[in-house]
């Protein structure tokens, strides 16, 4: 029974009550979203990247290093993987990181979502293995995996039947009763959404939420870029950055642990060999 409903986290019964009645006020996810952008600086981790892929981890780059930051970010603060349903908070029990694919850089070539699973104790070198092994997977062309099968299966419904469907499915997510197999397949019902825009080579957007669904979190990366900073004593030092932005919900936790949860992950990104090792300590949730 377990398997069958929707069973991707526990209530949280011990929260403030603005907490509790923040989410009749601001009752759909984007209404409830804000946004925040920084810079990373990623002269040191892409001289470890390059070493890395030396060492026999081809096609390493900035987004492993995102994905891997992540989540020993939310194992250290992971109340920012919470979600609501219902208008009630809950602590999620997975680590899942969604993200598109195209099979081929062509304008007209077939897009797949990944749903890539975590431990909260993951490393880089983990994430990394992964995603290679999900993205060689889904390069066929075709239905890759069973996100895109169920998709085009709704493709077949007459308009009428398809709005009703989605309707149906949008009733039973809000209560809880969706089966646990169309949540593993749901790119909308995941711990956090990213893209890599600077494989486009484009500056990060601000992604909106999904209002279906439970994510919280929509982080979008930049192309690379080089700046010219200035140091203490007068003089220029010439630095790589890459820009990301963070669309997030604001009901799962407040500000200040929301810019928390954020300095410790560009902190990692920066700093990429502190993820050659799995986090010390996992924190649970507040129960």
């Amino acid at each position: 029974m377990g398997y069958i409903l929707a069973k991707e986290g526990r209530k949280i019964k011990t929260l403030p009550p603005m907490n509790v009645v923040s989410t009749y006020f601001m009752p759909n996810r984007n209404g409830a979203s804000n946004q925040f952008s920084t810079r990373i600086d990623i002269t040191e981790t892409e001289k470890y990247i390059q070493e890395k892929r030396r060492e026999g981890l081809p096609g390493l780059g900035i987004m492993h290093v995102l994905l891997a930051a992540y989540v020993q970010t939310v194992a250290a603060y992971p109340g920012i993987n919470r979600f609501i349903r219902g208008q009630r908070i809950f602590a999620r029990n997975n680590i899942e990181m969604c993200l598109t694919i195209k099979k081929e850089m062509a304008l007209d070539a077939q897009e797949t979502v990944l749903k890539i699973p975590a431990n909260a104790d993951a490393t880089l070198e983990n994430i990394y293995t992964t995603m290679a092994g999900m993205i060689e997977e889904n390069r066929c062309e075709g239905d890759g995996n069973g996100m895109d099968s169920a998709a085009r299966i709704l493709t077949f419904l007459p308009s009428i039947m398809l709005k009703f469907t989605v309707w149906f499915l949008k009733v039973l997510d809000y209560f809880g009763l969706l089966p646990r197999f169309i949540t593993k397949l749901s790119p909308f019902h995941s711990s956090m959404f990213i893209t890599n825009l600077g494989s486009l080579g484009i500056p990060p957007i601000f992604h909106h939420l999904y209002d279906f669904g439970n994510i919280p979190l929509f982080i979008s990366m930049g192309m690379k870029r080089t700046e010219y900073v200035t140091k203490k004593d007068g003089s220029t030092e010439k630095r790589k950055f890459v820009d990301v932005t963070i669309v997030c919900d604001e009901r799962i936790c407040d500000g200040h642990y929301y810019a928390t949860a954020f300095k410790k992950l560009k902190r990692l990104a920066e700093n990429a060999w502190l993820l050659e090792n799995p986090p010390e300590k996992v924190n649970a949730d507040i129960r």
